[in-house]
């Protein structure tokens, strides 16, 4: 038998992804000055942070951003360095606590000027996630509102990537999966559910409706406030505030440079 068969396909699989991650890393892409500018001035989370948590976050969405397809939809014109900048930094604020994650399934990012009509579902979306076909689905309008209302819960993009996450997660064959610690998501997933019976019985309001509609749901509407608003996060809901920061292992209390 050849060698290279009695190999196995493991090994061209392993193969393939050192090729892949060398070429990454060869020929990512390198942020322009103005897209550091658009960091500084657009992005809360990259600005608050620390100078040396800076680097690591650009050094990260130069790779994210060499690995994502953007593409214009439903009368956008074009799809600009800012909004691949602004989305890409997204999937790292996202991302940031897991050096070895990137999202890989979902590769297309979809980018509608405003809320968009889906033939699937017969309703108008500002946002989703495919995970069949590896795809991301934006409102650019919305997106940007949930960047500019930085302290309200509400970010489209914080919540279509937590979607991302999580599906991303469960997926077996990308060599990307299981990075959640079953432990600390079993500890989540009690907490969580807690926290959607409160908002089912109208107990509780510092998590919006959305959230109770189901434990996916929930965890997107969590994440938008572990990291809009982690001060009233923590202090009002301290247990599930820890149990995220060591899931997503990164806290943005900490992160802060002031």
């Amino acid at each position: 038998m050849p060698f290279f068969i009695m190999l196995g396909p493991r090994f061209f699989i392993f193969i393939s992804e050192v090729l892949r991650q060398v070429w990454i890393l060869t020929f990512h892409y390198r942020l322009s000055q103005e897209d550091k500018e658009t960091l500084d001035k657009y992005f809360p989370y990259y600005s608050n942070l620390k100078p040396a948590h800076q680097k690591e976050f650009r050094h990260k969405l130069q790779l994210i951003l060499t690995q994502k397809r953007f593409f214009a939809r439903g009368g956008l014109d074009r799809v600009s360095a800012e909004m691949k900048v602004l989305i890409g930094a997204t999937i790292v604020q996202v991302t940031f606590g897991y050096r070895n994650v990137w999202l890989k399934h979902f590769n297309k990012i979809l980018i509608y000027p405003n809320t968009y009509f889906s033939n699937i579902s017969k309703t108008y979306h500002r946002g989703e996630v495919n995970p069949r076909h590896g795809i991301i689905v934006l409102s650019w309008e919305c997106f940007v509102r949930g960047l500019a209302l930085d302290h309200d819960g509400v970010n489209l993009g914080i919540h279509e990537i937590a979607h991302a996450l999580k599906l991303e997660n469960q997926i077996q064959y990308n060599g990307e999966s299981n990075f959640f610690n079953p432990k600390l998501w079993q500890e989540y997933s009690e907490l969580a559910s807690e926290e959607k019976e409160l908002l089912k019985r109208g107990e509780d309001d510092f998590f919006r409706e959305r959230g109770a509609v189901d434990h996916h749901e929930f965890f997107a509407v969590a994440l938008e406030n572990f990291f809009e608003r982690p001060d009233e996060f923590k202090s009002r809901k301290p247990e599930l505030y820890q149990v995220l920061v060591m899931l997503l292992q990164q806290d943005p209390l900490t992160l802060r440079a002031v």
